[in-house]
């Protein structure tokens, strides 16, 4: 597996990313253009030690970067991730 933050490069906070973290148990991040979804799910599950339930990719042709939004299982709590991140 490739290094985790190579993979994982940074969270995107917005209005919209701070819902989700709330509403849909998702957190969003900037990922690299060339990961796939199993590599972000594994990335994202060693470095937060959290369990994944999927992983949706999009490129932002405007920023020019790769987003993903990961969503975790029922029994972890995105809030969590994201206050250790700093972002709530």
């Amino acid at each position: 597996m490739k290094d985790p933050f190579k993979i994982l490069k940074y969270p995107i906070v917005t209005e919209k990313t701070i819902l989700m973290i709330d509403r849909d148990n998702k957190i969003t991040f900037a990922v690299d253009r060339k990961a796939s979804k199993k590599e972000i799910k594994e990335a994202f599950e060693k470095l937060f030690e959290v369990k994944v339930e999927k992983v949706n990719t999009l490129i932002d042709m405007k920023r020019g970067i790769k987003k993903a939004y990961i969503k975790l299982k029922k029994e972890f709590s995105a809030r969590d991730v994201a206050t250790k991140l700093g972002i709530v």
